[in-house]
C-alpha cells in the first residue's frame, strides 16, 4: 500500500448545539428558563471516506425527504425549502425524517467528538470576561487543543454562528489551544497548520451530520434522555464536559467507550451547577 501524502489537506466539519445566553434584562440569570439552554456545546465530524461520496449520500437523503409523498406538507420542511433549500435540521425536524437521517449517519464511516461548556455564571464572569464570544472561543479551544500535530492542512469548516465565528475570534480559539497544548506537552512541537472554512448547511451538506450528532449529546444534558445516543454510540468517540470540576479527578469527565453518558449527566438546574472558577487545561 502506498504511503499516503504527508502534506495532504485533511477536514473536519464543526457545528454546535444550544445558546450561549447567560441573562435576560437587567442582567438577571435566565440559564435553563424561557427556552435558553443549560449549556453550549461545540462537536467535530471526521469521516474515513471520500468526502464526495459522503457528500452525494447527504444529497440524497435530502432529495428522499423531499420527493416523499408522506412528508408532503411538513411546515419544517416547507420553510427551509422555501427558504433556500432543505436541509437536515435535528431540532426542527419530526421524528420520521430524524430517524431516516440517523439511519444514513449509521452508514457512514465516520466518529464524533463534542466539548460541553456548562453555563456557570461565576465562571462566565471571571474566566471568559462575561463575553459570549470569549466563552465560545474556550470551548472551541478544548476541541482543538489535541489537533496541534501532524503534518498537512487541517481545514475545519464550522457552522456559521453569528458574530462568534468572526475570524479574531476563530483565531482566538486557535490561540488558546495552542497554549494549552503548550502546557500540557511541554517541548513537544506545534506542527499543524490549520484554517477556518466558515460555512452554513446549504453551503456544506456534512455540516447536517454534525448537527444532528451534537443534538444527540444535547438531549443527555437538558433533559436526560439517552436514547438517541445510546442508538448512535458506534459513532460518537469522545464527549468532554468541560467545567464539570466535581469529576476533574481521574478524567471522569470525558465520557468514552468505557465511560459511557447516562441519564445522570442531566443538568437539573442551575443551581446544581459547579461553582468552581477554575476551569481544566
Amino acid at each position: 500500500m502506498a504511503e499516503a501524502d504527508k502534506s495532504e489537506t485533511s477536514h473536519r466539519f464543526l457545528d454546535e448545539a444550544g445558546d450561549t445566553t447567560f441573562y435576560g434584562k437587567g442582567k438577571v440569570p435566565i440559564i435553563g428558563f424561557n427556552g435558553v439552554s443549560k449549556c453550549f456545546m461545540l462537536g467535530m465530524v471526521k469521516f474515513r471516506e471520500p468526502l464526495d461520496d459522503v457528500r452525494q449520500k447527504v444529497l440524497d437523503a435530502r432529495l428522499a425527504v423531499l420527493s416523499s409523498a408522506y412528508f408532503s406538507g411538513i411546515p419544517s420542511i416547507a420553510k427551509r425549502e422555501a427558504g433556500g433549500g432543505f436541509y437536515f435540521h435535528a431540532t426542527d425536524d419530526i421524528g420520521e425524517v430524524r430517524k431516516e437521517f440517523y439511519d444514513v449517519i449509521l452508514g457512514m464511516d465516520c466518529s464524533f467528538e463534542a466539548v460541553v461548556g456548562r453555563k456557570i455564571p461565576s465562571l462566565y464572569e471571571n474566566k471568559h470576561n462575561g463575553k459570549e464570544a470569549e466563552f465560545y472561543a474556550d470551548l472551541l479551544s478544548h476541541l482543538l487543543k489535541n489537533k496541534m500535530t501532524g503534518e498537512g492542512k487541517l481545514v475545519l469548516n464550522i457552522a456559521q454562528r453569528g458574530k462568534t465565528t468572526r475570524n479574531a475570534i476563530l483565531e482566538m480559539a486557535k490561540q488558546k489551544a495552542e497554549a494549552r497544548f503548550a502546557a500540557n506537552k511541554p517541548g513537544k512541537e506545534i506542527s499543524a497548520k490549520i484554517e477556518f472554512n466558515v460555512q452554513n448547511h446549504r453551503t456544506e451538506p456534512l455540516l447536517d451530520v454534525a448537527d444532528y450528532l451534537c443534538w444527540t449529546i444535547q438531549r443527555i444534558f437538558e433533559l436526560g434522555e439517552t436514547r438517541f445516543y445510546e442508538y448512535m454510540q458506534d459513532k460518537i468517540s469522545l464527549v468532554v464536559d468541560v467545567y464539570d470540576s466535581n469529576n476533574y479527578a481521574g478524567n471522569n469527565n470525558y465520557y468514552k467507550k468505557k465511560n459511557l453518558l447516562t441519564a445522570a449527566n442531566k443538568i437539573e438546574s442551575v443551581n446544581a451547577l459547579s461553582p468552581n472558577t477554575q476551569a481544566t487545561t
